[in-house]
């Protein structure tokens, strides 16, 4: 599927917000925004699409990904510096709604023993699930390290009650080839979820946390 977006526009509207984050230096890190406005869709009839996927350079860094483990894991994890929670950890949290929840709210996505990972609704009830953040399971088979930068590298589209969607694509200290690509990849990726593509899309912007949004379509 060819993309309406010009191989120019992208790289205007890249170099123009990389430039207007050097020009004002923030104290942190701005994440770079795919805005998407949607059209000729009907949230309450149509079926509501999802879809997640990787993309070639890791969008947030300092994101917080935190391991819910088996004694293997736990160890592994602490070796590595990640944050990480055993079974007896989740026990303390009793189900109460308000801890699940700021468990949720304090970090950016999580992974889960396999082993752990049936048991998970029934520790910590619906919460982690709610807030779109239940764990990806993580075999004993797999490198933690690989799977945390796997995690952070993916970026989900879940279409809910309002026609536009915002996505973190990348940060302002990429090169404009890494960001471009990352952008690329988000929108071929959403416009594959649309129903009828193209003819779905209103509108295309970029943006960094504090900057000022470009129009790619």
């Amino acid at each position: 599927m060819s993309s309406k977006v010009s191989r120019d526009t992208l790289y205007d509207a890249v170099n123009t917000i990389l430039t207007q984050s050097t020009e004002k230096k923030r104290n942190f890190l701005e994440t770079v925004e795919l805005q998407i406005g949607l059209k000729n869709y009907d949230p309450q009839k149509d079926k509501r699409f999802s879809g997640t996927v990787k993309l070639k350079h890791v969008p947030r860094p300092n994101m917080q990904v935190c391991v819910l483990g088996d004694q293997q894991h736990c160890d592994e994890a602490k070796s590595n510096n990640i944050p990480f929670m055993d079974v007896e950890a989740l026990k303390k949290l009793n189900k109460n709604k308000k801890l699940v929840k700021n468990l949720a709210k304090k970090y950016d996505a999580f992974l889960a023993s396999e082993a752990l990972i049936k048991q998970i609704p029934r520790l910590l009830g619906p919460g982690l699930n709610k807030a779109g953040k239940f764990p990806a399971p993580l075999a004993h088979t797999e490198s933690m390290m690989a799977k945390v930068e796997e995690v952070k590298a993916t970026i989900k589209f879940q279409m809910k009650k309002v026609l536009c969607l915002c996505v973190a694509v990348g940060h302002v200290n990429m090169s404009s080839d890494d960001l471009a690509q990352n952008v690329h990849l988000s929108i071929n990726f959403l416009v594959s979820l649309l129903k009828k593509h193209w003819q779905n899309v209103r509108s295309l912007h970029i943006k960094t946390t504090m900057g000022v949004p470009q129009r790619l379509y």
